[in-house]
């Protein structure tokens, strides 16, 4: 399991085309990439299992703990991303709710656009 930032601090200004905004760019793929949107409610689950392909869980709102074979949990909020190898354990749960974006591809490589962070247990 690794953890990456991407707050806007992280971000790169862009202003090209007269542009004026904060880019936190997360992946590039060229593979097939499953990309979609988990609502976990007050006391909300993401079950212990393996992960059928590379997986990068963002954190949107909310907040809540993952875990990996290790079953030690980290506190995740806004702005942190949470990557996981194929086949490798690992859960999500909340007490109070959160909304995470969710992307799977065989080719994911956070570390090539995204800061690492640093987390405490």
């Amino acid at each position: 399991m690794e953890f990456y930032d991407f707050r806007k601090v992280t971000g790169m200004h862009i202003t090209m085309y007269n542009s004026d905004f904060i880019m936190s760019r997360i992946a590039r793929n060229q593979t097939p990439t499953s990309i979609g949107v988990m609502h976990l409610d007050e006391n909300g689950l993401i079950g212990y299992h393996q992960a059928t392909k590379p997986q990068l869980l963002l954190i949107l709102s909310g907040e809540g703990y993952v875990c990996s074979e290790s079953k030690e949990f980290y506190k995740v909020e806004p702005g942190v991303a949470v990557f996981w190898d194929k086949d490798e354990w690992h859960e999500t749960k909340t007490e109070h709710g959160l909304t995470a974006l969710v992307i799977e591809s065989d080719e994911l490589n956070p570390s090539a656009y995204m800061a690492v962070a640093k987390m405490d247990l």
